[in-house]
């Protein structure tokens, strides 16, 4: 009869904690109508306003294709610009839903901030751009340099390591954002200026004379960039990590945002030879989506949103873009990337 009792006392406890789960972010959001997603105050490729004043980018994409799982309309979004200094704090108080503003994961941010980083959806590294008439073709040729930085960041602490192993002699000039570091290097106030790879690519377009700089090659950091979401809200981590994880299935698949109607009745119930994950990504069978809390067309809405994670990609940073940057670590791990999801079963 003891056992009995722990038995029964565990499942009520369970049932409790799974309650408890339940009633967080997921339905706030339905309840408001919108997702709240902290965006950049303005990083070309990831999250900035378009020509039309619509914010477009990689991150962007993310947060749309989180309203399109949990609502089936990838506009149900309002975004709200974070400087780095507001980003943790923004979302620790519920001021947004989720974080999707290039940040880093790292140990400290991963278990000191009451904060979960749930996906990698960039994969980065801290680098250096110089203007060509510097005559600089490597960062170990900065020795004495004035260097622009964003103060506060694991960008200042790179360059601090890396100054130190190579013994450079560095003078950091700070700024507490990073159009102001940018703003300053365009204006020759620093002989070089620092950030994320992907970023300094992003900022080179909005320079005076973008030809006349180059980003240096050394990579001086590992900087996974994935959204962020609050502590013990797993159902919502779930959504969050599976959203972007649904663009990459997609994309393995050859799934895109035009064909994903057509797939999806090739692969009917009935249909003997169809690919069984694909199936299941798309709603045809096993009801992935109750896991979620979401409907079983999650995915479908996802991809009809927004497309796999290589059009989002192309379409924001890839090398047809003014940023130009290619898949490198990004390419999905079956082409030598990084880029991988768990399956859909």
């Amino acid at each position: 009869m003891k056992h009995l009792k722990y038995a029964v006392a565990s499942v009520a406890l369970l049932a409790g904690m799974a309650t408890a789960a339940q009633a967080g972010t997921l339905d706030d959001v339905k309840a408001r109508g919108k997702l709240l997603c902290g965006v950049t105050t303005g990083l070309a490729g990831f999250g900035a306003p378009n020509d039309k004043g619509e914010w477009a980018g990689l991150d962007i994409d993310l947060c749309k294709g989180i309203a399109a799982a949990v609502f089936g309309d990838a506009s149900k979004v309002e975004y709200k610009p974070l400087s780095a200094e507001q980003r943790f704090t923004a979302l620790q108080s519920g001021e947004v839903d989720v974080l999707a503003r290039n940040s880093t994961w790292t140990l400290s941010r991963d278990s000191q901030l009451a904060l979960d980083f749930v996906q990698v959806n960039y994969y980065d590294g801290q680098g250096f751009m110089v203007h060509k008439d510097l005559g600089v073709k490597s960062a170990l040729e900065l020795k004495g340099a004035t260097v622009c930085v964003q103060e506060g960041t694991t960008t200042e602490k790179n360059m601090g390591d890396f100054d130190k192993a190579n013994g450079l002699g560095f003078q950091p000039v700070k700024f507490k954002e990073n159009d102001q570091a940018r703003a300053a290097y365009d204006e020759g106030r620093c002989d070089a200026y620092t950030t994320d790879a992907s970023g300094l690519a992003g900022e080179r377009t909005a320079l005076k004379d973008p030809a006349n700089n180059i980003i240096l090659p050394e990579i001086i950091s590992k900087e996974p960039l994935g959204p962020v979401v609050r502590h013990g809200d797993n159902q919502w981590g779930d959504i969050v990590r599976w959203t972007h994880n649904a663009t990459l299935v997609a994309e393995e698949k050859g799934i895109t945002q035009a064909n994903v109607d057509e797939v999806k009745a090739a692969n009917a119930a009935d249909n003997a030879s169809a690919d069984a994950e694909v199936q299941r990504l798309l709603g045809v069978t096993d009801k992935m989506g109750e896991g979620l809390g979401l409907g079983n067309d999650w995915a479908y809405n996802i991809i009809k949103a927004v497309g796999n994670y290589g059009e989002i990609f192309d379409r924001n940073i890839g090398p047809k873009t003014p940023i130009g940057l290619e898949r490198g670590l990004n390419a999905l791990w079956n082409k030598g990337g990084l880029q991988y999801s768990p399956p859909v079963r």
